[in-house]
């Protein structure tokens, strides 16, 4: 996609910053704001120039959940059109699939949460890297209250991102809950003034994009996210030591040594579109089945 409906898509220097777009309606998540996501996740990966990746609302919200317009049948697909009741289907969770993009990021990402952010518009921040909250943020994971269930793959990410007994509490009362909270209960990093917001997170972009090496940011985080999930340390200890040795013998590495001896800035070159070791992925993809 060239250009966008539902999301903005602007890079300043080695930041790019995805801002969803439909301030009018507090930036709902629609079908078309998925597939400009998605996209936009795929222009960052193949863009070497794009460090680091902030994502926020325009407007008063960041975002509020699901588009309603469509009542009582908004979850309900064959009522919609967009399965046939009479046979079974396969039909996606499209935050899930958000999410899931997101989640195979090469580049770090930043939720900026500028307002209101519940349901989707608080499950997509999950597997983004920061969380940063305005004061006038307020989240809710909403779906017991609306009688559906979690989404965005959240009933994974949640609770590892906060725990699980916050996780539940939050998920089963489906309260709509202040920054204070968010950050108590370790959902955010930190909590700032409305109009200072986008410039904190715009600092801790450059302060990656302008100190580290690609390569090694790109490994690292998938690396974290990927042992989530992994049963014992030994898995890691097979990763790390093939990543060691790799980045061991690489011109990043050997630069990033001799700028920290002579006490200059480093200058890394190697990319992650075109430079990533061979047993990457170590993982196996996961159809949806």
């Amino acid at each position: 996609m060239s250009t966008y409906e539902h999301i903005d898509y602007s890079v300043e220097g080695p930041i790019l910053t995805i801002t969803l777009d439909r301030p009018d309606q507090l930036n709902a998540f629609t079908g078309i704001m998925m597939r400009e996501l998605i996209d936009a996740f795929d222009r960052s990966d193949a863009d070497d120039d794009v460090r680091a990746v902030i994502v926020t609302g325009r407007g008063r919200a960041f975002c509020a959940g699901a588009d309603l317009s469509s009542g009582g049948d908004t979850f309900d697909a064959a009522a919609r059109g967009v399965a046939d009741a009479d046979r079974v289907v396969t039909l996606r969770d499209g935050g899930g699939q958000v999410t899931l993009r997101i989640f195979e990021s090469l580049k770090p990402v930043i939720a900026a949460i500028n307002g209101p952010a519940v349901g989707v518009g608080a499950t997509m921040t999950l597997p983004m890297d920061i969380r940063l909250a305005s004061e006038s943020a307020r989240i809710g994971f909403v779906f017991s209250r609306r009688g559906i269930t979690m989404e965005a793959c959240s009933s994974w990410f949640l609770p590892r991102v906060v725990g699980v007994s916050q996780a539940a509490e939050w998920v089963y009362s489906g309260r709509v809950f202040p920054a204070a909270e968010a950050l108590a209960g370790g959902l955010v990093r930190s909590v700032h003034p409305d109009d200072e917001l986008l410039d904190v997170a715009r600092g801790l972009a450059n302060e990656i994009a302008e100190n580290t090496s690609a390569m090694s940011v790109a490994l690292n985080r998938q690396m974290m996210w990927r042992m989530l999930g992994a049963d014992h340390p030994m898995e890691a200890h097979k990763v790390d030591s093939r990543a060691i040795r790799y980045m061991g013998s690489s011109p990043d590495v050997r630069e990033g040594v001799e700028a920290f001896l002579e006490k200059r800035p480093a200058r890394f070159t190697m990319r992650p579109s075109a430079d990533m070791p061979d047993f990457v992925p170590w993982w196996d993809d996961r159809p949806f089945e």
